[in-house]
């Protein structure tokens, strides 16, 4: 049976009631006064580990007085900050409120502190004190031994709980007190496990829930830009849901990947945190370790770190659980140097203690006294609606406090909490995230602190100029599985690992259009130096300057000069015998074709635009019509009068100058039709060939500004007028037989010989070099130089001779027998006679013959 406490007439000392404390271990009694000590020594063990302070209202508390016992033993050694520092925290609480006259007034609280002694299952079985006035006792069968009925004394009521300080406590705690409808509001219980309304309804936490923290701790890394690291935890629902909720935010973020996620045992082996590091190094590259793990755990790893050399390598960022504490870093500095932590934005709490005490307080301290205060200012709000205007409490909540109705009253509540920060729950009984960033650094002197780096209230604010590494080194230190790409590189993802990849640079006329891909710029353009886009191909045309250009354009010139000569040579020896002999009016034709010849490299050379291509179409190939028509015209005229001389003494029709002129021109005419016709179908307009020199090296890539003549317009054009040489080329050979002092004959047939063999080399030049870079040069130059040549033939072999002796042998330029067509005939005859005996008699031989022949039928 529960013994009778008789009542005190004074609060406790929170100081008094600390120096109790420490100095007891198994018995935690407030012993005021010796009056409290309880009379019945049986009733003792009841009480070991808990604190009783009658009031009108209870309030039940847990805290880690004692830390996990070994070997199987419930509680360990005493913890004086976690422990005893948060249950002053409360008695002060209750203490002030007690004193306060606005909030419950003529209302004391007492209160039910039990030691949880750092254990889910131990906790749970003190917890059940909390419920005992709820559960009806059936004393039928109980009789003492004198056979009186037994006396029970009635447990305390319970209204609500404050605590626990683990996660995995108050998730136990929490399943029992929500069976009795008893609300439960804890100072440090953070697992985001907690914040399930279905399952914890009556659970609400002064202190933000590890999902913040853990978006918190993703803001930091994101903000250090790091994309690749590890995840520790102690095993648990604070470690393992810490954990969980920072990877669900990875997954739903990205950005961030996972390289390892490992656990710590709640009992660990031997070697067990040396195995940890060996298995973090596994991934290198992830120096940044993200720790949820409690304080020894901590330690333990950080021990294992500096015992495995790897000082400096790690870069930790640890949960509140490690916030600004000293005693996970002690002679471990140099390993934990440069760790950034997190801790629930807090604030001392002035005490009562002696000037002299070394007394710092523990970081909770606040929230515990903000989670007493959130639960009076509930019970003020519920006594206002409920006993408003009774002194004291009112029967309907002396006799029962709804649990429910508390609840509700709970989650309503706001005011400024013992820091000045307001207090306030969601609609799942959290808090507001709001942390503190904190680093610790080593100083120059030595000394070592947590600094603040930064804050985060649904936003991080980080100061990154104050954070330190390395000894001062600014530097921002890396966590990423690969360096990123270089500008014109594109990222090929390792599959299943999006943060690690491998760099491939845009290729070719590929230009880096985003972070993964590579794309191929438009066909009149290529990749910027960067190859971060795409810049216009440089357009380029034949340049008068350009040694392409140079040579055709020196012969022509030549050939413009020569041919000039020879036609004003002409036009003043006009009426001489050796022009007159020559046929002045096919001559003058079969010049105006050479000059013609030699004109068009100048419009092959110019810059293209419509009237230069209308130009180049016209004259491309009427040069060679002009030439080879004449020539074609002399050579058949010279065939059919000896042909016709063979079978009689009639002359041929249509070899008079004006006939040979008609037949010449009509023979032009269909070369100009077919420019016409083609002018009609597809009017001359200048194009940009982009792929005329589109090279494997896009740097050298050049667009060609072009006329559009195709190359099978090139030979339609000039295909006429090579077949004109052809044809004239059939009747050279058929009239090489007659007497040279006859006719132009063999000179024309020398002439068509070597410009067959001029354009016979021109084909292959020019078609075999189509692929080339260097086409548009090789075949201008080739085509205008090979018109040139078969210029400069046709006016070295027909005309300079005849200049040669206007000029230097006037004597020889005299009138001449006239021959007669008789003379013709005969000459033709004989010229057969003597062909048939050539093959018996030398070459010499025949010419002289047929000459005396042709000198004595003369006239």
């Amino acid at each position: 049976m529960e013994p009778r406490w008789r009542p005190v007439s004074y609060p406790l000392s929170p100081s008094f009631i600390f120096l109790l404390v420490a100095t007891s271990y198994t018995w935690l009694i407030p012993v005021a006064s010796p009056q409290r000590i309880p009379t019945d020594p049986q009733a003792a063990p009841e009480y070991a580990h808990s604190i009783r302070l009658d009031g009108d209202i209870i309030l039940g508390g847990l805290f880690p007085v004692h830390a996990r016992g070994d070997r199987g033993t419930p509680c360990g050694e005493l913890k004086k900050e976690k422990g005893i520092h948060r249950l002053e925290a409360m008695m002060f609480a209750i203490d002030l409120i007690n004193k306060d006259p606005e909030l419950l007034p003529n209302i004391t609280l007492g209160a039910r502190i039990l030691d949880t002694c750092s254990r889910d299952t131990y906790a749970l079985e003190q917890s059940l004190t909390f419920v005992q006035a709820l559960i009806e006792r059936d004393g039928s069968d109980v009789r003492c031994a004198n056979g009186d009925p037994p006396i029970f004394t009635k447990p305390d009521k319970i209204v609500g709980v404050i605590g626990a300080a683990a996660s995995s406590v108050s998730i136990m705690v929490a399943n029992i007190l929500r069976l009795f409808k008893i609300p439960q509001i804890s100072y440090a219980s953070t697992a985001p496990e907690l914040s399930d309304n279905t399952r914890y309804d009556f659970f609400s936490r002064v202190v933000p829930p590890d999902s913040y923290q853990a978006q918190a701790m993703m803001d930091i890394v994101t903000a250090m830009e790091w994309n690749y690291v590890s995840t520790l935890a102690s095993e648990g629902n604070y470690g393992e849901s810490g954990v969980e909720a920072f990877i669900q935010i990875s997954r739903e973020t990205g950005g961030v990947c996972i390289a390892q996620s490992l656990k710590i045992p709640r009992e660990p082996r031997p070697g067990e945190f040396d195995k940890i590091i060996r298995r973090l190094l596994e991934t290198s590259n992830a120096r940044a370790i993200i720790m949820f793990a409690n304080e020894d755990d901590i330690r333990r790893v950080l021990d294992a770190a500096k015992r495995n050399n790897q000082t400096g390598h790690f870069l930790w960022v640890g949960s509140d659980s490690w916030g600004s504490k000293i005693s996970p870093v002690i002679g471990q500095e140099r390993v934990a140097e440069g760790a950034i932590t997190i801790l629930p934005k807090r604030a001392s709490v002035d005490e009562k203690v002696g000037r002299d005490s070394s007394y710092e307080q523990e970081g909770k301290v606040q929230f515990v006294m903000d989670a007493v205060y959130a639960m009076a200012h509930a019970l003020h709000r519920m006594h206002r609606e409920l006993c408003y205007g009774y002194p004291g409490l009112c029967p309907r909540m002396a006799n029962n406090i709804d649990g429910k109705e508390l609840l509700n009253h709970i989650r309503a509540v706001n005011f400024n909490g013992s820091a000045g920060t307001p207090v306030v729950f969601n609609e799942n009984g959290d808090a507001p995230g709001r942390y503190d960033i904190f680093q610790y650094q080593i100083t120059n002197r030595s000394t070592t602190e947590y600094r603040v780096i930064g804050s985060w209230t649904n936003k991080l604010h980080l100061k990154v100029e104050a954070m330190r590494w390395r000894m001062g080194d600014p530097t921002f230190p890396a966590s990423v599985c690969s360096l990123p790409c270089r500008t014109g590189e594109r990222k090929k993802v390792v599959k299943g690992v999006p943060c690690c990849w491998h760099c491939e640079r845009c290729e070719g006329y590929h230009f880096q259009a985003s972070e993964f891909t590579c794309e191929l710029c438009p066909y009149e353009k290529r990749p910027d130096a960067n190859r971060t886009g795409c810049t216009p191909i440089p357009i380029i045309k034949l340049e008068w300057h350009s040694p392409w250009a140079i040579v055709p354009v020196f012969i022509a010139m030549l050939g413009i000069i020569a041919t000039s000569f020879v036609i004003v040579t002409f036009v003043r020896y006009n009426d001489t015998p050796i022009v007159r002999a020559s046929g002045r009016e096919m001559s003058y034709v079969l010049l105006t074709g050479i000059f013609l010849c030699y004109a068009i490299t100048f419009l092959m050379i110019a810059t293209p635009d419509v009237g230069v291509c209308s130009l180049r179409r016209i004259f491309l190939g009427l040069g060679m019509c002009f030439s080879y028509a004449a020539l074609l015209t002399k050579t058949n005229r010279i065939h059919r009068i000896f042909e016709q001389g063979k079978k009689s003494v009639t002359a041929p029709r249509f070899i008079s100058p004006a006939s040979q002129l008609v037949i010449t021109f009509s023979l032009i005419s269909v070369q100009l039709l077919g420019v016409f016709v083609w002018f009609a179908v597809d009017p001359p307009h200048t194009v940009v060939d982009y792929g005329e020199q589109r090279t494997q090296d896009p740097t050298a890539a050049r667009g060609v500004l072009k006329c559009d003549i195709s190359d099978l317009s090139l030979i339609c054009s000039l295909g006429y007028s090579i077949l004109l040489m052809v044809t004239c080329t059939v009747y050279a050979i058929k009239t090489r037989g007659v007497p040279e002092t006859f006719n132009e004959a063999k000179p024309i047939g020398f002439t068509m010989y070597t410009t067959c063999i001029i354009w016979l080399a021109f084909i292959p030049i020019f078609f075999g070099t189509s692929q080339s870079a260097e086409r548009m040069y090789i075949q201008t130059t080739t085509l205008t130089i090979s018109l040139s040549l078969s210029a400069s033939v046709s006016l070295g072999m027909l005309y300079m001779p005849k200049v040669y002796i206007i000029l230097f042998h006037p004597e020889q330029n005299v009138p001449k027998r006239k021959r007669s067509f008789k003379a013709i005939v005969t000459a033709a005859t004989m010229s057969g006679k003597l062909t048939q005996k050539g093959g018996d008699r030398p070459n010499g031989e025949v010419k002289t013959e047929l000459c005396e022949s042709m000198e004595t039928n003369s006239e």
